[in-house]
């Protein structure tokens, strides 16, 4: 990973180890149940939420009234992640050199429409006092920080549907900058209220049908998902020498936005495209290098056209294999970056590209090798995550099977 341009050409950073992996989705808890869900096409129907997930299993009865749920599923896959690094004591970690960049794309919505129900059913005296802690966005990594004890950076992304991409490119660059040696990152949203859904559907976001098809000809929208994603970040060498597992490394990440509507994407597809150039800049590569796409594919018909279209810009077609896991777990916003991360790494420890679940009917005008069916084995090689967000927010994250 690169950390920018100096008077004589891209400066190096250190190498981002990562060494821990955290996932709630509606179709697994952790990696192994996860990634088992992936495989499968989704036959859970519109309701898309981490069912069996118990928040009294990471906090007490009388906290877990106090943190919303998209501060609950934030801090269980960190938490997840975490152990599955070794455990906050392995890590042997400096607290001051430890940090949480975190995201989410709406916060506690939960707790904001429930305690409006109080306010106007009896009066502003009986609002609840947790209501701010609860429904601001930065208490998901506020929480994770202070659970903890991590007093290096803690921040959150709030950059709607690119938000957890955003983050882990963050939390990428305070490793590579030796700002920090551990960082756990990624996104999380619990948005799926009555007002929210309410809120989606008459923007004609959702899916009228309850099926996500990403890139399919009868693609109808999005269906909206709770859940979230996290990954535990290193410096390489730091890593090596506590032992630990290596999953992957993130190599490269970019950034730009559309500058052209609040909600639509720039129909060439031309900020998504420079995303994507950016980040092969940022890890070194070229277009031919990579081996896969996870894609945002949200199965709206105007996102997947325009994410289709910078793919074919930067890498020609049919381009690299593409799939979208949205076909399975649905769109988690703020947590959907963080989720298909997890879903990329785990592409690369298990020599599979998922397919596209209800992705049967190829679009005339989307020229994609779309990955649909079964799922496919591949030679790991480095792979692009792509998100997309309201407000033209990109973000794109390179990651690679361990190199040398």
């Amino acid at each position: 990973m690169l950390l920018g341009t100096g008077p004589q050409g891209p400066v190096p950073g250190r190498r981002v180890a990562v060494t821990g992996l955290g996932v709630l989705a509606c179709c697994g808890i952790g990696p192994e149940a996860f990634w088992a869900g992936l495989l499968r096409p989704w036959t859970g129907g519109e309701r898309r939420i981490p069912d069996s997930f118990d928040p009294t299993a990471y906090f007490g009865p009388k906290e877990v009234r106090r943190v919303d749920r998209f501060a609950q599923i934030s801090v269980a896959a960190a938490e997840q992640a975490l152990a599955d690094a070794g455990g906050p004591g392995a890590l042997d970690v400096d607290p001051d050199r430890a940090g949480v960049i975190f995201a989410t794309g709406i916060g506690g919505l939960e707790t904001l429409e429930e305690q409006l129900r109080v306010f106007d059913a009896k009066g502003p005296r009986r609002v609840s006092p947790f209501l701010i802690p609860m429904m601001m966005p930065n208490a998901g990594a506020g929480t994770i920080s202070i659970r903890n004890g991590w007093r290096g950076p803690c921040e959150t992304i709030t950059t709607a549907c690119a938000a957890g991409t955003h983050a882990i490119a963050a939390a990428a660059r305070l490793v590579a900058s030796g700002r920090c040696d551990v960082v756990v990152t990624g996104g999380a949203e619990a948005a799926m209220t009555p007002l929210g859904i309410a809120a989606f559907t008459n923007m004609t976001a959702l899916s009228s049908t309850g099926e996500s098809r990403p890139f399919d000809a009868r693609r109808d929208g999005f269906c909206i998902a709770e859940g979230s994603g996290a990954l535990v970040l290193e410096d390489i060498e730091h890593a090596r020498r506590r032992g630990a597992r290596i999953y992957a490394e993130i190599a490269g990440a970019g950034s730009t936005a559309d500058a052209h509507h609040i909600t639509a994407p720039s129909p060439s597809g031309a900020g998504a495209a420079a995303c994507i150039e950016l980040a092969l800049a940022d890890a070194q590569l070229a277009p031919a290098d990579i081996g896969q796409i996870n894609a945002h594919g949200t199965s709206t018909p105007l996102n997947d056209l325009a994410e289709a279209q910078a793919i074919a810009k930067v890498f020609g077609t049919p381009g690299p294999p593409v799939t979208s896991t949205k076909g399975v777990t649905g769109h988690a916003l703020g947590g959907a970056g963080a989720i298909e991360a997890v879903a990329t790494v785990l592409s690369i420890e298990h020599r599979l590209i998922p397919p596209t679940a209800g992705y049967e009917q190829p679009d005339p005008d989307i020229a994609l090798d779309v990955v649909a069916g079964q799922p496919r084995p591949w030679k790991p090689a480095p792979a692009l995550s792509n998100s997309f967000g309201f407000g033209g927010h990109n973000g794109c994250l390179v990651i690679t099977p361990v190199g040398g």
